[in-house]
């Protein structure tokens, strides 16, 4: 059977994140492999492609969280097909982000989505989860030297974590040094603009939105 074309190839690893099919994700992403196509080049210009797409039906609300989750479980399923082929050099991170669910709180599927927004657009993404000591965000960001703090929660009653991190930044006094963005059911922009937040997003492709901005401006 002949090779197919680079194009096709490229466009059947988007649909299958598209369509949510793991397993033609996995096929395609070795037919890839075979047919010479560079596995970083597969990544971002079909897998990532597709979940752009997949991101834009999100937003129009096409599609749903669950749909959101099957979509990423496809494109995951390529990437784990790629990812031993990608050569170092090639991986172009775009920024450092840590990322997670407030103490208090163990809702994380908002989170997990701006994970999967980040991840697609290449930022290099470091989850603590869900029910994060508040340190543990600082420490982490500390860490790895981190660009952006990105925190969630679903509750009203976990919210007041946000602001206390910015605060212990400030106390530190390193708050300079980390751009924070919130985002959550019960938060809102005036709140961030309350506790003294770089930013909002109030799904996760404003989150994504958001975080591109920052790192274009720094």
């Amino acid at each position: 059977m002949p090779l197919r074309d680079r194009g096709s190839i490229l466009r059947d690893l988007a649909d299958a994140v598209i369509f949510m099919d793991e397993n033609k994700a996995r096929d395609v992403a070795r037919e890839a492999l075979e047919a010479g196509i560079d596995a970083y080049e597969a990544v971002m210009e079909g897998l990532a492609k597709g979940m752009e797409v997949v991101s834009d039906k999100y937003e129009r609300e096409e599609y749903f969280v669950p749909e959101i989750v099957l979509c990423a479980d496809a494109m995951y399923a390529g990437i784990e097909v790629l990812r031993p082929y990608i050569k170092p050099e090639k991986v172009k991170k775009t920024g450092k982000v840590v990322i997670g669910v407030v103490e208090g709180d163990i809702h994380d599927i908002g989170k997990n989505l701006v994970k999967i927004m980040l991840d697609t657009a290449g930022f290099e993404v470091y989850d603590l989860g869900r029910d994060v000591p508040l340190g543990k965000f600082i420490e982490k960001a500390e860490e790895v030297k981190a660009d952006i703090i990105a925190m969630s929660t679903l509750m009203s009653t976990t919210m007041d974590g946000m602001g206390r991190v910015i605060e212990m930044l400030k106390e530190k006094g390193i708050r300079r040094n980390y751009k924070v963005i919130i985002g959550g059911g019960p938060i809102s922009q005036s709140f961030a603009d309350k506790i003294g937040a770089d930013g909002y997003g109030k799904d996760a492709v404003e989150a994504l939105k958001l975080a591109k901005k920052i790192i274009e401006e720094a």
